[in-house]
């Protein structure tokens, strides 16, 4: 077999079969491929698309490629939650104690961030004492006793995508959707979970910013997990607007505990119920969507789901106490007002400038290397279709510098008003199933 030919093959669109996928995968990780025939192929497979038994294939062969997480040990069915990212999102620190609280297994491997914020692991180590590192066996006791644990990514799961998406980013192949769903799919699937929850972002502040196009992406994740044999559901949700109010590591923690104690912005709560009961339903603990939906609503106004935190937090080293205090997280040293320009009503946000703005404060990472501050980011006081009038504090910078006009400027540049009416989006756009 040669690579070559194979090129060939994709660039005339006809189907490669899965020892053809293989081998491609196989010779590409060894390093027995170029770089320069896998950039053609990434082209053709950009141009020609692949069809869902081809990613299946792609994504079990760099599943394949590397470690894969046995979960074997913890009871129950594992159900992963994966969202494609966007700005205030602190769903999993939400998530994953709620669904916890009704008996369902979260074994979940997060991630860092890279731009607007931190990611998962960052938020949680504003919690003073936090580990994010356990061995397997620490990991696969914690969720047997708890029905939770949260670490990092270990072991050398992935190596062909990590390879692949490198190159992807300097060959203008990225936004491909074989290939995007391919990536994201293989490392949930290689982290081991049974079933999976996809909370696909669109809108100004997303990586698909046009709705059928997130609509394409949910659909080829949704068709490759369930034809992997992992049952497979995507939820659409708006990223139109900051989710939530919070935009910052310290910030969205002290969110999360507002939302578990039924106390939270309703639009991340919707969120959460929303995703929070499929994961429920596939974990096979209701019998409906609207039974578990009303489980979890349940366990917020019980009490069971902030207890549930406090669990998750004291098992992984962390201080409980901060749960019922969260002035203990870290904070900024000043807060600043951003005012409104003009009275009438907030018709646009940009959560990408928004983003940017929580990440010139230090919020995120401009590299892998970059050092986060856990104190700082910004909190909408506004959102779309609330009525202003100059002078009105839209926005609280949360800042360990005085001089932030670079901020300032970005916020105001995020923000229209105007005098006409603003037409809700809605927060949910569909479920693929």
């Amino acid at each position: 077999m040669r690579m070559v030919d194979l090129i060939v093959k994709k660039r005339d669109g006809k189907e490669l079969t899965k020892d053809e996928i293989d081998f491609m995968i196989k010779g590409y990780t060894k390093e027995e491929i170029p770089d320069y025939q896998m950039s053609a192929m990434a082209m053709a497979l950009y141009f020609q698309g692949m069809t869902t038994e081809e990613r299946v294939h792609l994504t079990m062969a760099m599943v394949q490629s590397g470690d894969q997480v046995d979960l074997s040990d913890i009871q129950g069915i594992k159900v992963d939650k994966h969202s494609t990212g966007g700005v205030g999102d602190t769903t999993t620190l939400i998530l994953a104690p709620l669904v916890a609280s009704v008996g369902v297994p979260v074994a979940k491997m997060s991630g860092r961030g890279l731009g607007h914020t931190g990611g998962t692991l960052d938020k949680l180590e504003s919690i003073d004492g936090f580990q994010v590192e356990l061995t397997a066996e620490r990991f696969n006791q914690l969720v047997n006793e708890h029905n939770i644990a949260v670490v990092g990514q270990s072991g050398n799961l992935t190596p062909a995508d990590k390879k692949l998406y490198g190159l992807r980013d300097v060959t203008a192949t990225v936004n491909s959707i074989p290939l995007i769903a391919s990536s994201i799919m293989s490392k949930k699937i290689a982290a081991g979970a049974d079933a999976i929850v996809l909370d696909v972002k669109t809108g100004s502040g997303a990586f698909m910013t046009d709705l059928e196009d997130a609509k394409a992406l949910a659909r080829a994740m949704v068709d490759i997990g369930n034809g992997a044999g992992r049952e497979t559901v995507a939820v659409i949700s708006d990223m139109n607007q900051p989710l939530g109010f919070a935009v910052g590591n310290a910030l969205e923690v002290k969110e999360a505990i507002d939302t578990l104690q039924g106390k939270g912005p309703k639009d991340l709560e919707e969120l959460c119920l929303t995703l929070g009961s499929q994961m429920v339903y596939l974990a096979k603990k209701a019998k409906s969507i609207e039974e578990a939906r009303e489980m979890l609503k349940d366990a917020i106004h019980s009490g069971k789901a902030i207890d549930k935190l406090k669990t998750f937090v004291s098992s992984q080293g962390g201080n409980p106490s901060v749960i019922d205090h969260p002035e203990k997280l870290p904070k900024a040293e000043y807060t600043i007002e951003v005012k409104a320009k003009a009275s009438g009503t907030i018709n646009r946000i940009s959560a990408d400038e928004i983003g940017t703005a929580a990440s010139l404060l230090g919020a995120g990472r401009l590299t892998k290397d970059s050092q986060i501050d856990l104190a700082v980011g910004v909190e909408l006081q506004k959102k779309l279709g609330d009525k202003v009038k100059t002078g009105d504090t839209i926005v609280t910078i949360h800042s360990n510098t005085p001089n932030i006009n670079d901020v300032e400027e970005k916020i105001q540049q995020a923000y229209t008003i105007s005098d006409k009416a603003h037409y809700a989006i809605p927060l949910i756009y569909d479920i693929i199933h």
